[in-house]
């Protein structure tokens, strides 16, 4: 399939399978006697897993880690167990954030209450 037809299939681009290329993400389409590009049925599976990855959150860098991974292993363990190593560093990432949040949050509520304190101090005052 040519690449325009590749990129709708899976949901991109055409520039972004060129940027994908340019990243050794994806092998650059074969070219036919017109100078058009070819992709298989098995690019287009490469490329849906770009995209699952980048869904679930990794980096284009872990992407290009994971991929070679991935499909070298006729078992995909080894692309597994790098997508599983990346992913709970993501969750500790997370629940990092997710505690400067709240306490964050909660500052915010303290000064949200000590600024409406002093409002009320300051009506009860003036309405004497």
């Amino acid at each position: 399939m040519r690449i325009g037809e590749f990129a709708r299939r899976a949901g991109v681009t055409a520039r972004t399978v060129r940027y994908y290329e340019s990243l050794g993400l994806l092998e650059p389409g074969e070219r036919q006697g017109s100078g058009f590009r070819y992709y298989t049925e098995a690019e287009l599976a490469r490329l849906q897993k770009i995209n699952d990855l980048k869904e679930l959150g990794l980096s284009l860098e872990e992407i290009i880690s994971v991929v070679p991974l991935y499909f070298e292993d006729p078992t995909r363990i080894r692309g597994k167990q790098k997508i599983l190593e990346i992913l709970k560093a993501h969750l500790q990432e997370t629940d990092e954030k997710l505690t400067a949040l709240a306490q964050f949050r909660a500052e915010l509520q303290a000064k949200i209450n000590q600024i409406e304190q002093w409002l009320e101090e300051q009506t009860q005052r003036e309405g004497k």
